[in-house]
């Protein structure tokens, strides 16, 4: 029998696969039905309104998330902000003080701001890559010029690299040459 063929009056339907045994008469048959419809239905919403309360559980907690990371980026800029305000200070101290220095004066005075600068950055976790005399390392280094054959060597340094707390933040821009490594001296 096919699903489009009207049933033959008393035609059974096999419903072992779901697992329901109905009553022999067809009143209670259909009570019986219409009272797992009803109870699969509330079922069915109860599941809905549980996967809702999780998606606008989930949906809150990404927005908080989202927040905090952003509250968090915040603070940390203006900590580094803030540690820098002295040597900004200095800059402007040294603009507002008298010209008629000597050179020598200002280029002390530029000096204790560049060490000033440096100090407040290594405190957060700034330190430059070591580069002339290295080994090349492309994970640190650049090249810009040089090359040959062999154990390449940085032989000097066009603009220094920088790691953060360990990861590199800038490569060091670097020539390189091939290191002699015979032990020759002729």
């Amino acid at each position: 029998m096919t699903e489009d063929a009207p049933r033959e009056e008393g035609a059974t339907v096999d419903l072992s696969p779901i697992e329901i045994d109905l009553p022999e008469d067809p009143d209670q048959a259909v009570e019986f039905l219409t009272e797992e419809l009803t109870q699969a239905r509330q079922s069915a919403e109860s599941y809905l309104d549980d996967l809702r309360r999780v998606a606008a559980d989930f949906e809150n907690f990404r927005k908080r998330a989202t927040r905090d990371r952003d509250e968090i980026v915040e603070r940390a800029s203006s900590r580094l902000v803030a540690s820098l305000l002295p040597v900004l200070d200095s800059f402007d101290a040294a603009l507002a003080s008298d010209q008629d220095r000597g050179p020598e004066r200002v280029v002390a005075g530029m000096r204790n701001i560049y060490q000033q600068l440096v100090s407040v950055l290594r405190a957060e976790g700034l330190e430059p890559i070591e580069a002339v005399g290295q080994p090349f390392d492309p994970e640190r280094h650049e090249a810009v010029a040089g090359g040959g054959d062999g154990h390449l060597v940085v032989t000097s340094e066009a603009r220094r690299g920088y790691t953060l707390k360990g990861r590199v933040l800038r490569p060091a821009l670097v020539e390189v040459a091939a290191e002699d490594v015979s032990g020759d001296d002729t």
